[in-house]
């Protein structure tokens, strides 16, 4: 007899092999109907895969997340279905999962259209209701490459021709179109009922831009109807909050050619970010650090030593000068242990405090630049803590509570805690490693946090803690990190005189907290759809006059708010009252103030909040009280 136990304990007998199909429909019609796969002692099978000795098993359903993968995959092979039907000359390259959706590249003679989308998303359709089985097979590594060249597929044959010589490989047909994939798909095309395809875009054939531009298309898919919906809605509403084009429209940066991936900060921008700054700046000092300042260029031999320029020259900017090379720091650590080593250290100092906003340079590919997203040249809230190991633990959880009231204050209340792990390209031994991330496991654990682990994710020096914040979108950002590095201070000669009166190599604890000054920015702006809350507000009180007969009343009463430390701005303009209250409504002001004959003679002032709330008439000393308020609470 075969036993498979299911996830609720129970167990099933069969006299013989079975096929996880078998199993659904043993247990009911409607969980064979639901079934797109299964998870066989862990790993994800067809429904078709079969069962031949005792074993776990999960029927995975479109409710389970290994569910909607399956979909994905499985919508991106009946893409290149649909391609192949309508254009048989086009040749398929690779198209996996990814979040949200898929993509599939294409070589063929010209780039798709617009129109040539909603022709293959017809045609996707007419195939899905076809309902035709998804069938596996699987072919000696040889064989398969013959197939596809025999096919015309010479994409497909290169891929599977870089597979060892003694493998198997595993093709899924589905009507017309066979297709190299590992799997597992859904047992017919009529289990893909929800997708969209979204764009167009080109790509290089293995990434290199030596070789042919291909098209990839990219498309999305889903269990329901609904959460598909859901998704197009939420991509209009980041389309309207889209940093770059609020960033235009409100007047806060630009960039240009001559600067690629640089930013030009314009007046009302630059106020954003001095806001960010100063409230981290006071971050700073509220917890211990003192503030630095290290050069922007060091010598090649520093980098050598701290491992950068073998694990990391090829994103680093250099310069030569009087016969010796330099690099434009792409990170402010060097520079804090230089001078941390300006003079001995002992074990009483440390916790050894160090606070930067240190402008670091990238060379990013141009095509990842996004915005103030991603760029080449950004200025970090970077801190270093040189502490011992047995300060570890009170350092992360003192720097956590830190974290956590900032994103509050900044309105995010959604944080997800990671850990990422030891990646295959790393200094320092496994042992090393060991140590560093379970520092950091049990400073969480003491925080009461739980977390999930990124396998693989962490720098080439050390783990470190993630802090990944959701927008009003539900977007997730990855910002905040806290790093352990036993290998950098050694490697640049950090000591300590112990207690002991022996010298010992401290620990560095690297740490941001909304890390690129821009690419927080660039959340923020996205995530209030550039209507930033008041202590943020490039321009926090518009005072508008009817007519110049309260021109006087309105300069004074700007220049009280001012005084008051408020950020203002009069609009004296000769215009009618209702344009300029919908100019300034359309550049996101938080309070308009409207002063007509009334208010001037009564000392008052007639006041809309943002949005077209009207709060109506109230003293001067009431407004600014409740601007006060309002800053403080940075509600």
């Amino acid at each position: 007899m075969l036993n498979i136990t299911l996830p609720d304990g129970s167990q099933r007998s069969f006299e013989g092999p079975v096929t996880v199909a078998q199993v659904a429909a043993s247990i009911g019609t409607g969980l064979a109907k639901a079934a797109l796969a299964g998870k066989v002692d862990g790993k994800l099978v067809d429904t078709s895969y079969l069962i031949e000795q005792d074993a776990q098993l999960a029927i995975v359903t479109d409710k389970d997340a290994d569910g909607l993968e399956v979909i994905r995959h499985s919508t991106a092979h009946l893409l290149a279905y649909a391609v192949k039907e309508l254009y048989p000359d086009a040749q398929v390259t690779i198209g996996p999962v990814i979040e949200n959706g898929f993509y599939y590249d294409f070589s063929y003679k010209r780039p798709f259209t617009p129109d040539d989308l909603a022709a293959i998303e017809k045609k996707m359709t007419e195939l899905a209701k076809k309902d035709e089985p998804v069938t596996r097979k699987v072919l000696p590594r040889d064989e398969a490459v013959s197939y596809f060249h025999s096919i015309g597929e010479k994409y497909k044959a290169e891929i599977i021709a870089s597979i060892p010589a003694n493998e198997d490989v595993s093709l899924y047909t589905e009507g017309n179109f066979t297709d190299l994939c590992r799997g597992p798909h859904v047992p017919s095309t009529g289990k893909l009922k929800v997708f969209k395809l979204m764009k167009v875009a080109g790509a290089y054939w293995r990434g290199d831009a030596k070789n042919e531009m291909l098209t990839r298309v990219y498309g999305t898919a889903w269990a329901k109807k609904e959460d598909q919906e859901q998704y197009l809605h939420m991509l209009e509403e980041a389309e309207k909050r889209d940093h770059r084009k609020l960033g235009k429209q409100l007047d806060l940066f630009h960039f240009q050619d001559e600067a690629p991936g640089l930013i030009f900060w314009h007046p009302k921008g630059w106020v954003i970010w001095q806001q960010v700054e100063q409230y981290m700046r006071k971050a700073y000092q509220d917890n211990g650090y003192q503030e630095v300042k290290a050069p922007q260029i060091l010598d090649r031999s520093l980098w050598e030593k701290t491992g950068h320029w073998e694990n990391y020259r090829e994103n680093m900017f250099t310069t030569e000068s009087e016969n010796r090379n330099y690099a434009l720091k792409p990170m402010n650590c060097p520079g804090h242990i230089q001078i941390y080593n300006s003079d001995l250290r002992s074990y009483r100092d440390l916790p050894l405090r160090y606070g930067e906003f240190g402008q670091c340079h990238r060379n990013e590919p141009s095509g990842a630049l996004h915005g103030v997203m991603r760029v080449r040249g950004f200025t970090q809230d970077d801190g270093h803590i040189f502490c011992t190991e047995e300060q570890i633990e009170a350092e992360v959880t003192a720097f956590h509570a830190q974290a956590m009231q900032v994103y509050k204050d900044f309105a995010f209340a959604n944080v997800d805690v990671k850990i990422a792990l030891r990646p295959d390209n790393r200094i320092g031994d496994d042992a090393t490693w060991d140590r560093a991330e379970n520092a950091l496991r049990q400073a969480l654990r003491v925080c009461g946090v739980e977390w999930t682990e990124l396998p693989g994710e962490g720098a080439f020096y050390g783990p470190k803690i993630e802090y990944h914040l959701k927008d009003s979108l539900g977007r997730p950002w990855q910002v905040g990190t806290m790093q352990v590095d036993f290998s950098m201070p050694g490697r640049l000669g950090a000591e300590y005189v112990a207690v002991d009166n022996t010298r010992k190599v401290p620990v560095m604890l690297h740490r941001a907290t909304v890390g690129s000054l821009e690419r927080f920015i660039g959340i923020l702006i996205e995530n209030h759809a550039g209507a930033m809350p008041l202590w943020l507000a490039p321009v926090q009180v518009s005072v508008l006059n009817i007519s110049d007969a309260q021109a006087e009343y309105a300069q004074n009463l700007t220049a009280t708010l001012r005084k008051a430390g408020f950020r203002v701005q009069a609009d004296l303009r000769n215009e009618k009252i209702t344009y300029k209250i919908r100019e300034h409504s359309v550049q996101k002001v938080p309070y308009i103030v409207v002063i007509g004959d009334k208010e001037r003679d009564a000392n008052t002032v007639a006041v809309r909040a943002r949005g077209n709330v009207d709060l109506g008439v109230m003293p001067i000393d009431a407004f600014v009280q409740r601007l006060q308020q309002e800053v403080a609470a940075k509600a």
